[in-house]
C-alpha cells in the first residue's frame, strides 16, 4: 500500500511538473504573440506619421496652403505620435493589458465562466484563439476591461472567486461557476476599471444551432 501511495505521489508531481512547462510554453507565446503585435502597430503608425510628415512639408513648401489644412495635418501628426507612445508605454508595462470574461456553454455548461488575462492590442484575437480546436464550441465575450494593472484585476477577480473553482488542485485552470452577472457585480465593487463592453446573456450561437439541429433530425 505505501509502495502504491509513493507511486501516486510520485505520478502526481510528474503531471504536476508537466502542465507548470505547458503553461510557461503557452505564457511565453502569449508574450511572443503580443511583441510581434506590438511592433507591428508601431511600424504602421509610424509609416502613417511619415506619410503626414511628409503631406505637411509639400504644403508648407508651395507656400499656398491655408492655415486650417496646415492645423489639421499637425493635429494628425500630434495624434498619431501620442498613438505611438501609448502603444510603448503598454509595451514597456508588462502588467497592463486586458481582463476577460468568457463561457462556452456548450463546452462547460451554464454559469461556468473563463476569467483570464492578455496583454494583445485586441483582445478578441486571444478569445478567438482559446476556442480553437481544443473545444467543440466558440466562447462568447462577456467583459473586455482594459486595466493598467490587469495581472492584479485579474488576481483580485480570481481570489474573490477561489471557492467556486472548478479545478481547486490546479490553479492554472481559470474556470469558475459563476453567472457572468456575478462577476459584472464583483467588477462593480472594484473601482477604477474601464469596462469596455458587458454581456449578461450567452449568444452560444454554434451550440444552439447544433441543438437544433440534434432536435430536429430525431425521428418522430
Amino acid at each position: 500500500m505505501h509502495e502504491l501511495e509513493l507511486t501516486a505521489d510520485y505520478l502526481a508531481k510528474q503531471e504536476e511538473e508537466k502542465e507548470l512547462i505547458r503553461a510557461q510554453r503557452e505564457q511565453q507565446r502569449e508574450e511572443e504573440t503580443a511583441r510581434r503585435e506590438f511592433e507591428r502597430e508601431k511600424t504602421r503608425l509610424r509609416k502613417e506619421e511619415a506619410h503626414y510628415r511628409s503631406a505637411l512639408a509639400k504644403l508648407l513648401k508651395n507656400g499656398a496652403a491655408s492655415a486650417e489644412s496646415v492645423d489639421e495635418l499637425k493635429a494628425k501628426l500630434e495624434e498619431i505620435g501620442a498613438a505611438v507612445a501609448d502603444v510603448e508605454a503598454r509595451e514597456a508595462n508588462t502588467r497592463a493589458g486586458y481582463v476577460y470574461v468568457i463561457s462556452n456553454i456548450g463546452a462547460f455548461g451554464e454559469n461556468v465562466v473563463k476569467i483570464g488575462m492578455t496583454r494583445r492590442l485586441e483582445p478578441e484575437d486571444r478569445v478567438r484563439e482559446l476556442g480553437d480546436a481544443s473545444v467543440p464550441f466558440r466562447f462568447d465575450t462577456h467583459a473586455l476591461i482594459f486595466s493598467e494593472d490587469a495581472v492584479g484585476l485579474e488576481a483580485r477577480l480570481h481570489s474573490e472567486l477561489s471557492d467556486h473553482r472548478l479545478n481547486k488542485v490546479n490553479l492554472r485552470r481559470e474556470f469558475f461557476h459563476a453567472t457572468p452577472a456575478e462577476v459584472r457585480d464583483l467588477l462593480q465593487k472594484i473601482a477604477g476599471q474601464h469596462l469596455l463592453e458587458y454581456r449578461d446573456t450567452a449568444e452560444a450561437l454554434e451550440w444552439r444551432q447544433s441543438v437544433g439541429a440534434a432536435g430536429a433530425a430525431l425521428p418522430t
